[in-house]
């Protein structure tokens, strides 16, 4: 193992999490579903405690892992939620009321994530989560930046898309997407990318002012 693979396997197990967080990440892979890596969890919290944020939308509840990552040291804070599965949206229901995070503090919507977004106000929000549906992921990260506010940023987990991005062999639709949007944010005059190698990557885009 080479040093950076040992400082990256320090940084994912370094991170601890709690009691509802464990519970929610049990009950993630017990469902199938893959949540986002220990590390990155702990990179949401420390985005959300940096920034100060408040309003906070995430498209792709799962059943409550990143969330409780994105309120973990925001109380105030309030989270929209957006999930596709009655199933998973009912665990999330049951894990957020567990975890003691006030309903008045949380809108969990089951839908289509592209319609939902299309509803919201225009940047009303601090930070948006997209951790969804890969074949649409430019068009969420679209709407995402009309719905955050300048100074506000775009969270992105999986943006190495399980290694595939840096391989040139890869040709699969998941990661030309990933590809495509990192080129076009590289240079953009309205966003200040940023790439770490958290997790599987995790891409945040920050809003520029003016």
């Amino acid at each position: 193992m080479s040093r950076l693979e040992r400082n990256w396997q320090y940084a994912e197990q370094y991170p601890n999490e709690t009691d509802a967080q464990v519970r929610a990440r049990r009950l993630s892979l017990e469902l199938g579903i893959e949540p986002v890596s220990r590390a990155v969890a702990a990179q949401l919290s420390g985005l959300v405690a940096a920034t100060d944020a408040n309003a906070i939308c995430e498209i792709g509840t799962g059943v409550g892992v990143s969330g409780l990552a994105l309120l973990r040291y925001a109380p105030a804070a309030t989270l929209t939620s957006i999930e596709t599965d009655a199933e998973h949206l009912r665990q999330a229901r049951t894990i957020f009321a567990e975890a003691g995070v006030p309903s008045a503090h949380l809108r969990l919507i089951e839908g289509d994530a592209a319609q939902v977004l299309s509803r919201l106000n225009l940047e009303a929000y601090d930070l948006v989560l997209i951790d969804a549906d890969a074949a649409r992921l430019l068009e969420y990260v679209e709407h995402a930046l009309q719905i955050v506010r300048p100074g506000g940023s775009v969270v992105v987990p999986g943006a190495f898309v399980r290694g595939k991005v840096t391989d040139p062999a890869a040709r699969d639709e998941h990661t030309q997407n990933m590809r495509d949007l990192l080129a076009m944010v590289a240079d953009s005059p309205a966003i200040a990318p940023a790439l770490s190698p958290a997790g599987d990557g995790l891409l945040v885009l920050t809003r520029l002012k003016g």
